[in-house]
């Protein structure tokens, strides 16, 4: 007999402010690793699971400043370095005439970096995630809402995260494979 690993523990309910209320008390009973899945965004479900911060504005930052810097570096180095030519009698190094490109480059990196940065800190593209593998998780995108404990969290007991689990009178509870 062939044993499949487990991913985790999956508990469905049937309202938003079940999931909350379930979320919260795990995160406080010391489960970490746990996740969340609804079918329309619920503010307080993030904070409840412990997630607390956004990486992708601090993605988007620094591509803007690098795309600003490049964009201010391009033209100093083909304006003063590479081609200099005087125009008018300015000075080679005329950083009012650089404002421009260095703005669109900033708006140009900041905005490549925000797609790229959310897609890898979300671990997308992700084609295949064991959460499939539940036959009742198809209805988290219609009317159920799923909290999942991760298999990997240095408190879990099969026998003992379920009862935790059963404790808040889920719909249903499902092991999740691999």
């Amino acid at each position: 007999m062939k044993h499949t690993p487990v991913y985790g523990l999956m508990a469905e309910f049937d309202n938003p402010e079940a999931v909350v209320h379930a979320a919260r008390k795990t995160y406080e009973a010391g489960y970490k690793k746990i996740d969340a899945y609804s079918p329309f965004p619920i503010e307080a479900l993030s904070e409840a699971i412990g997630f607390h911060y956004n990486f992708v504005p601090l993605v988007v930052l620094i591509g803007g400043i690098l795309g600003g810097l490049s964009g201010f570096a391009l033209q100093y180095w083909i304006h003063v370095i590479n081609y200099p030519v005087v125009v008018g009698g300015r000075p080679l190094n005329s950083w009012p005439a650089f404002i421009v490109v260095t703005f669109e480059m900033t708006i140009l990196f900041a905005g490549i970096s925000a797609v790229f940065g959310m897609l890898a800190l979300n671990g997308l593209p992700m084609p295949y995630h064991p959460v499939f593998n539940v036959p009742r998780f198809a209805l988290a995108s219609k009317d159920r809402f799923f909290l999942i404990v991760f298999s990997s969290d240095p408190r879990y007991n099969a026998l003992e995260t379920r009862r935790f689990l059963e404790s808040f009178s889920p719909r249903s509870i499902s092991e999740v494979p691999s």
